[in-house]
């Protein structure tokens, strides 16, 4: 049942979270990795940090607790606010202002300032980094906020979206990208835009927000895979797949439900049947022998992917798909069958499953 499968998702990811924290750093590592019979922690990150405490926002006081030891969230918060001015991208600002939000922070405002400085209203950014920005401005939380900003990002992204193919542009409109990949979105680029322009539109009631959203959802819905994938690159001129693999984990436990739902709250359309079988294709993958869940180790395994030379297939499709959108080099499936599996796991896809399913949503 969807609900077993929800309690185990919930039940690895916050002891992942767990193990995955640096108490020294009150930071969040980038990645426990596989080593040989043993794990390893690698780096640091603040975005995934960001994300881990958007997603423990949510969550009782105990469980914080169990993942943080001896400091609480807001300690966390204050070592990202602390790093404020040292963060040169859109995204780590963007997380950082949602997850001060997000925890009522007092000191909001600051990275509200921050990211104002970044000018993602008018400067060029990824789409997945200026969803994120409107997002962190319009979530409920505490009440520093800039809604003038949050009106130029939504007219952004809106004016980056492509009803002739249902796909937003990778980039926002107007931004230099490398001729070989222009046409080119990934997944990514559906669920975070869907997420922002639902929550804009339940703050601000804009309807074309909610059209724009319901629309790339449905498109969504409509390239999901047969066993339940949610593929990774799209051609955002035609709406067609440009490459399937790799399939992430985070895409069918967290990223695709959030945005879903995030939709339903906002336009009440319900997508829970592509939600059930995204879950279903992690538990039960075909293209490999076991699943992603890792039950005895107690962790959710990255993708799956193509056994190739790095991102060759992708590079290939890309290039093909460009000369013409119909082109697709063949027989990728059997040159470099989808049957590895990426013994890693990161914080930010434990985070987004805590925010994905909280503990009061009906499942």
């Amino acid at each position: 049942m969807i609900s077993d499968i929800v309690e185990q998702l919930r039940s690895i990811a916050i002891h992942s979270l767990a193990r995955m924290y640096y108490p020294e750093e009150r930071l969040f590592a980038f990645r426990l990795r596989r080593d040989g019979q043993g794990y390893v922690l690698e780096g640091v990150s603040r975005r995934y940090t960001a994300i881990a405490l958007i997603g423990l926002a949510g969550e009782d006081q105990h469980i914080a607790e169990k993942v943080l030891g001896n400091h609480k969230l807001q300690d966390v918060c204050e070592r990202l606010l602390k790093d404020i001015e040292e963060m040169d991208d859109l995204g780590e600002v963007a997380l950082t202002t949602w997850a001060l939000r997000a925890n009522g922070h007092p000191k909001a405002s600051t990275a509200i300032i921050a990211l104002r400085r970044m000018e993602p209203g008018q400067s060029p950014y990824p789409i997945v980094e200026l969803s994120w920005a409107l997002t962190a401005l319009v979530v409920s939380g505490s009440d520093d906020t800039d809604r003038a900003l949050a009106s130029r990002i939504a007219d952004v992204l809106i004016g980056s979206f492509r009803p002739e193919s249902g796909i937003f542009r990778h980039w926002s409109t107007g931004s230099s990208m490398p001729r070989l990949r222009a046409h080119v979105s990934c997944f990514a680029d559906f669920v975070y835009p869907i997420q922002a322009l639902s929550y804009y539109y339940l703050g601000t009631g804009d309807t074309r927000a909610a059209e724009v959203a319901a629309s790339c959802a449905e498109r969504m819905c409509q390239l999901q895979g047969p066993a339940g994938q949610w593929w990774w690159h799209f051609d955002n001129r035609t709406g067609r797949v440009v490459e399937r693999y790799p399939v992430y984990a985070v895409h069918q436990d967290a990223m695709a439900p959030m945005a879903l739902f995030a939709l339903a709250k906002a336009c009440g359309q319900n997508h829970s049947a592509s939600t059930e079988r995204g879950l279903g294709w992690l538990v039960n993958p075909p293209e490999i022998t076991g699943s992603l869940v890792d039950s005895a180790r107690n962790v959710i395994w990255r993708k799956v992917a193509r056994r190739e030379p790095r991102r060759l297939v992708r590079g290939l499709q890309a290039a093909a798909s460009c000369l013409h959108p119909r082109i697709r080099v063949p027989g990728m499936d059997v040159l470099f069958p989808p049957v590895s599996i990426d013994y890693e796991s990161r914080p930010y896809e434990m985070g987004w499953i805590l925010y994905a399913w909280p503990v009061r949503r009906e499942v």
